[in-house]
């Protein structure tokens, strides 16, 4: 590297944002992702001694995916190439192959490939590195915010470890913050900052885990904000404030964090937490959610979950999704709130579910399916002859419109499917169901 290269190297890393500045450089630089990279962990023994496999990356934006890259290509002996996904085509895939093999023929070194957002290589890119990194030319290191059982081909997981990285905690968050404020050299440490601690803690709160965009906002605070007449610059929660007004809901439709949450939305009514139940309704409604999905979603948990301790819960729910037909968003909220804290502070059975699937798991292992003769219909032509019909007791004949009579096929005996809780209406149906059932049985 010529005089020229070098200064202009050191310019352009001078005038690199600051998140870019503080990535760190090392295993023991790293703040946070203990379950991933800390003491005595795979990754980080792999790494110490340079003995990986293809791995994934996986986790939000922010979390560290792309340095632990960095520190990768840092103690690797091994040839380290990158390939952005979003820019490279098959074309830059078979040159690092071609690469690779001369690499492992001429100086007998392996290539590491790190592949970033590895989720927007298509089939037929993901196809061309298969074979090289299932023959062990090629390790891949792959860094995706979208879930890889979704994105990435099973061939290619089938072959590489998954390191799930999880959002930066707001502790982590604000020792980084501290660190940045104290290094003269990548960080802000030749600006004299006075923080205030619930500033440090505003930036990272709202930062919601990613530590791109807390640096982001730590360092348009510092820069935006006038030294006093000391050359003091004051970071206080107003200043922060303003820098990150507003946090980024990580949400996508088409991924984990779409199934995450409408999971925590309803197990939140399952559990009959209507406070949980709107938090995560909220979320959703933020992130452009379809309100028609969320409707569905109530009209399952008002059988699934309610079922007939409170018969009014699927009224109720079908009634919301056929408001939000006629009203849409954004006042479908309205109704998908109601319906929501209805359904969560309602009784809860799941009888009428289980037993369902019940009856057909056992119809499914070969139960007698054969309708009982005096149940079959004796209308049609012929039927009578052939004693369909035969013997039938017609309920409403007798008192109480309830007569003993069998309505399973022989061979199933007394089988019970639906077995009523004691909770709300459901209560009323136990008592009910008891006493026909003893009689039925010659109780």
């Amino acid at each position: 590297m010529d005089l020229f290269s070098q200064q202009a190297e050191e310019e352009q890393r001078a005038n690199a944002p600051l998140a870019a500045r503080m990535r760190p450089q090392s295993l023991d630089e790293l703040i946070g992702q203990e379950e991933v990279v800390g003491a005595g962990k795979l990754l980080r023994r792999a790494i110490e001694t340079d003995r990986l496999t293809s791995l994934i990356l996986y986790g939000p934006p922010g979390t560290g995916k792309t340095t632990i890259a960095r520190i990768i290509a840092g103690h690797t002996e091994s040839t380290f190439r990158t390939l952005n996904a979003v820019t490279a085509g098959v074309a830059d895939i078979r040159k690092v192959v071609e690469e690779a093999k001369e690499a492992l023929s001429m100086y007998q070194k392996r290539t590491v490939l790190f592949v970033d957002e590895i989720h927007r290589f298509n089939k037929s890119q993901q196809d061309a590195l298969l074979p090289h990194v299932e023959e062990g030319l090629i390790i891949l290191i792959g860094a995706t915010t979208e879930n890889p059982f979704f994105e990435v081909n099973a061939a290619l997981l089938s072959r590489s470890q998954i390191f799930r990285l999880q959002p930066h905690s707001e502790q982590d968050l604000v020792r980084m913050a501290k660190r940045a404020l104290e290094l003269p050299d990548r960080g802000l440490g030749h600006f004299r900052v006075d923080a205030d601690e619930e500033a440090l803690e505003h930036l990272a709160r709202f930062a919601e885990g990613d530590a791109r965009r807390m640096y982001n906002a730590l360092e348009l605070s510092v820069l935006s904000t006038r030294p006093d007449a000391n050359g003091v610059i004051h970071l206080t929660l107003d200043v922060a404030a303003e820098s990150i007004q507003r946090r980024v809901v990580r949400y996508d439709k088409n991924a984990d964090q779409h199934y995450d949450t409408v999971s925590a939305f309803i197990k939140s009514i399952r559990g009959s937490d209507p406070d949980g139940a709107l938090y995560w309704l909220a979320k959703m409604i933020d992130a452009g959610e379809d309100a028609k999905f969320i409707a569905r979603r109530l009209v399952i948990s008002a059988s699934e979950d309610i079922g007939n301790a409170d018969p009014r819960a699927l009224q109720i729910a079908v009634s919301a999704f056929q408001a939000i037909e006629l009203i849409g968003m954004p006042e479908g909220r309205i109704v998908l709130g109601q319906a929501a804290t209805y359904l969560a502070t309602a009784p809860k059975s799941n009888a009428a579910y289980m037993g369902i699937n019940q009856a057909l798991a056992m119809i499914q292992n070969g139960s007698s399916t054969e309708v009982p003769p005096h149940l079959r219909d004796a209308h049609y032509k012929g039927a009578s002859r052939l004693g369909h019909g035969k013997g039938y007791l017609y309920p409403h004949d007798f008192p109480g419109n309830f007569v003993e009579q069998r309505y399973l096929p022989e061979g199933l005996g007394d089988h019970i499917f639906y077995a009523p809780t004691r909770n709300g209406y459901e209560q009323v149906i136990s008592e009910r169901l008891h006493h026909w059932r003893s009689r039925r049985n010659g109780g």
